[in-house]
């Protein structure tokens, strides 16, 4: 499981220099950001008389209308967890068994309902404060699916069929609950996240230590939420304008007959519905309204099924926004054992 964070005076002595991120990387973002203004910029200036270009504009601009809100919100959400409430609280609200925190924040979306679009800050605040890595991951991947919003779009989706309600909400949660488990076993918290995540912790610390003697007032607070919650959602958002523009890409260079050549093969249907869920990036509480639209496509449920429980846990947008949260290594080991756990769920499914 997640071993304990080094206490700070090792973090002064540099024991903990392999937890820096390499200086590359910084460059690597940078040039990637770049890249996407120039892309851009040739887009707008050689293409925008073409009907593909109006068409990748529009989907751009859905696709950022659409997540800027949640993701306003999960800002806010994770700059009032890091005023707030304290480290201490919360290991406080933590089962003493660490294992059970996994079980705990797989779940935690039924009291905090917050979509894909809104939590990955969120978890950024949650991992500042000491929340253990495998519970972390659980509320990340689980928390998107399994919350009382989601669960009514599903519903109004199929028309009040329950029965897909229950299936999507069970398998969110047990496929969080596995993929926390094993990432708790596989990384460390200093192999995982960046850095400056879990560094800065304990200047935060520090710096609360040194003004106890004055406690600020709640406007003092109120303030410093915003101003945090400020800072997580423009270092985040780019990353949510970079996978949207990706995304609108695909969804305007892919021809959708593609999808539908494989309806009659259920295997390969998972497969290309999976695919398609993270190529579109749609928020969870409106997935489910693309997904009940294939039932007329004859797309085999399990298919339907693969796309409402990926979409949430892993779309190109999240990928781009986990990199301000952890490290490539473990972005990678996510990645493959979220794709990997969902398929091989769907085709027990439709076997079963």
């Amino acid at each position: 499981m997640d071993k304990a964070l080094k206490p700070p005076s090792e973090v002064a002595s540099g024991n903990l220099h392999q937890g820096h991120d390499h200086p590359g990387r910084g460059r690597i973002g940078l040039f990637a950001q770049l890249m996407f203004v120039l892309i851009a910029l040739g887009l707008l200036v050689f293409f925008r008389d073409r009907a593909q270009f109006h068409t990748l504009g529009i989907v751009f601009v859905s696709i950022v209308l659409e997540a800027l809100p949640f993701m306003l919100l999960g800002s806010l959400f994770g700059g009032l967890i890091e005023v707030f409430i304290s480290r201490e609280t919360i290991t406080r609200w933590l089962p003493e068994r660490r294992w059970w925190t996994i079980f705990v924040g797989a779940g935690i979306g039924i009291l905090f309902p917050v979509c894909e679009c809104a939590i990955v800050p969120v978890v950024k605040r949650l991992l500042h404060k000491g929340v253990p890595l495998s519970a972390a991951i659980a509320f990340l991947l689980g928390g998107p699916i399994v919350n009382p919003l989601v669960a009514a779009s599903t519903a109004v989706a199929y028309f009040a069929d329950w029965s897909i309600v229950v299936h999507r909400m069970i398998l969110g949660y047990l496929i969080a609950v596995v993929i926390g488990l094993l990432m708790g076993l596989i990384f460390t918290r200093t192999k995982a996240v960046r850095a400056e995540v879990y560094i800065n912790q304990f200047e935060g610390n520090a710096a609360s230590t040194a003004n106890h003697a004055r406690s600020p007032s709640a406007g003092e607070k109120a303030v410093l939420a915003v101003s945090h919650a400020a800072g997580d959602f423009f270092d985040i958002g780019r990353f949510l304008v970079i996978g949207a523009f990706i995304a609108a890409l695909l969804q305007t260079l892919v021809p959708r007959q593609l999808f539908a050549a494989a309806v009659s093969t259920p295997a390969l249907s998972i497969l290309l519905m999976m695919f398609m869920a993270v190529a579109l990036n749609l928020c969870s509480e409106a997935d489910a309204f693309v997904a009940a639209s294939f039932r007329s496509s004859l797309v085999p449920y399990s298919a339907q099924l693969a796309f409402m429980v990926l979409g949430p846990m892993l779309d190109l947008k999240l990928i781009l926004m986990y990199l301000k949260v952890f490290r490539l290594r473990a972005i990678a080991a996510l990645t493959v054992f979220t794709f990997t756990a969902v398929y091989f769920s769907m085709v027990l499914v439709q076997g079963w």
